[in-house]
């Protein structure tokens, strides 16, 4: 015998707005949150390149 729900409830009534609203904050935050660390994303791995070219060639 099933437990809880079962299949997943429609998205109709207060609930599902509920879950709408829900769902949309956090994907705006996410989307928020990457723009914010794109950026230093991007500076780290500009740095670590420029560490490479600058270390010169290695020799085993």
């Amino acid at each position: 015998m099933p437990r809880g729900r079962g299949f997943y409830a429609s998205p109709r009534g207060a609930y599902g707005l509920l879950d709408l609203l829900l769902l949309i904050g956090i994907v705006y935050f996410l989307i928020k949150l990457f723009i914010a660390a794109a950026p230093y994303a991007l500076g780290l791995i500009a740095l670590l390149v420029l560490r490479e070219f600058l270390r010169g060639p290695r020799f085993l």
